[in-house]
This record gives C-alpha cells, structure tokens and sequence, in this order.
C-alpha cells in the first residue's frame, strides 16, 4: 500500500491499516458470495450476501409525473423553486446533487447541513472531508466517476433528520436523479438513506453487508460520514462495507 493510501486511512481513523487482497482458493467461502476482505491481524466473517427487493414506494402520481420526463437544467429549476413541503421556508438554497451525471458510483445522503445550505452542495465540511478520504481510499474522486445525492434537498432545521412527509415530498427528484445518472450501484450512508431507497423500517448494522435492490440497482448501506465523525469505532466498519461495496463494482464491471 501506497504512503498516501496510509494517510489516507489513518485520516479516517481506521488502524491497523486494512488492504484488499485476492482470497487463495484454500479459504473457505460461500458461493457465489465474495468474501469481506480481511484484517492483516485480525479475522473477520464473511457476511451473507443476501439480494432483497426493493419495497414499493407510494410516490403521488402528480409529482412523479411532472419530473419524471426532466433533464438535468429543467429538474435543478424544479429544485431550486420547490414549495413541496416546509423545509423550503427556511433554506438558502436547496442543494440538488454534485459530480458525474453518468457516473457508476452514486452516492446517497441524509440533507443538507449549514455550510451545504449556504453553498449548494453536498458533504462540505468535515463530513465531506472524511467523505473525500473514504473515496479516496478506493481509488474513487469526487467528480470522477461519482456522483453525489441526498434524500431531501433543502436542510432541515438544526439539522434533524428529515420527517417522512419530507422525504416523500423529494422522492420523485431523487428518482429522476437516479434515472438520469443510470448508477451501476448505490452507496445508501445513513438510516434515512437507505430507508429512502429499500424502504421500511432499516438498522444499519443488520443492513451492512448485505445487497438491496431499488429497481434493480444494487443498493449497499453504510454509515454517514457525519455519524461517523461522533463514533469513531465505526470508522473500520465503513471501511469494510467501503470494501465490500468495490468488490460488487468489480463483480458488476466483469459481467
């Protein structure tokens, strides 16, 4: 592993260091489930893979049917005028998406915060940062390939997670955003995340490792970089679903 690949990591707080590695044939594994990479000193279980499908969403035919023939300009004007629900009394700007419109990595957030609210993008500030390295850490860049969404566009006041009413109100955006990007996998970071996408009622830890569905793109939960900046112990086990989520990139990428 690279020096830089080591400041990296230990910017996200994760040691020791955690290196992908081909698994020799002697090792036992599930078919056709891939193994979680595995710690240099430590021994980790190889999680089920599991595909569930995606729960029916209940999306007001008039919303979904005003956006759904969107492109890019005209839905960033939808956005950016949306009276849908009340986040947009108090918001600066709502904060629609940022990087590649075609990329194969798409990005799924909570909302904006403050310093998104004021400057119109997605994971600024040390949220982002954090979210940069873990990038990084598997040869992936903002902008590159990447593209990055939250479930609702305009913040919610003292950044509190969103109210479901809120969330539907942006589904039919956040769809449309899914439908033009046509992502090969979706990174859900977050409980409103992933339950936005597979719907129902989610924990994070029983989701990790597992791969959901949301029209037949593969959806895999992982922690916010927010929550993981208050509960640094679970910085290694993004690092793990960060690994695991490359190895069905992979996989997608060969067939």
């Amino acid at each position: 592993m690279s020096q830089q690949k080591d400041q990296i990591l230990a910017e996200m707080g994760i040691k020791p260091l955690w290196r992908l590695r081909q698994a020799s044939p002697a090792e036992p594994q599930a078919e056709p489930v891939p193994p979680v990479p595995l710690a240099d000193d430590a021994e980790l279980v190889v999680r089920e893979q599991k595909l569930e499908p995606a729960v029916p969403h209940s999306v007001p035919e008039p919303a979904l049917s005003g956006v759904a023939g969107m492109d890019w300009d005209t839905l960033g004007e939808a956005v950016s005028a949306c009276q849908a629900c009340r986040l947009c009394e108090r918001r600066k700007q709502a904060v629609l998406g940022v990087g590649d419109p075609h990329a194969d990595w798409m990005l799924v957030g909570e909302g904006p915060g403050a310093e998104e609210d004021a400057r119109g993008e997605p994971f600024v500030g040390q949220a982002g940062k954090l979210l940069d390295a873990m990038l990084a850490a598997i040869a992936l860049k903002r902008g590159e390939n990447v593209y990055i969404a939250n479930a609702v566009k305009c913040r919610p006041p003292g950044n509190r997670t969103p109210e479901p009413a809120e969330i539907e109100a942006c589904r039919p955006y956040l769809e449309r955003q899914i439908a033009l990007v046509k992502p090969k996998l979706i990174l859900a970071m977050g409980r409103p995340a992933a339950q936005t996408l597979i719907g129902g009622e989610v924990k994070i830890g029983a989701a990790r490792g597992k791969l959901f569905s949301y029209l037949d793109v593969p959806v895999i939960v992982t922690y916010h970089p927010a929550y993981l900046l208050r509960n640094l112990p679970d910085k290694a086990r993004a690092w793990e679903d960060l690994c695991f989520a490359k190895d069905q990139m992979a996989r997608l990428a060969s067939t």
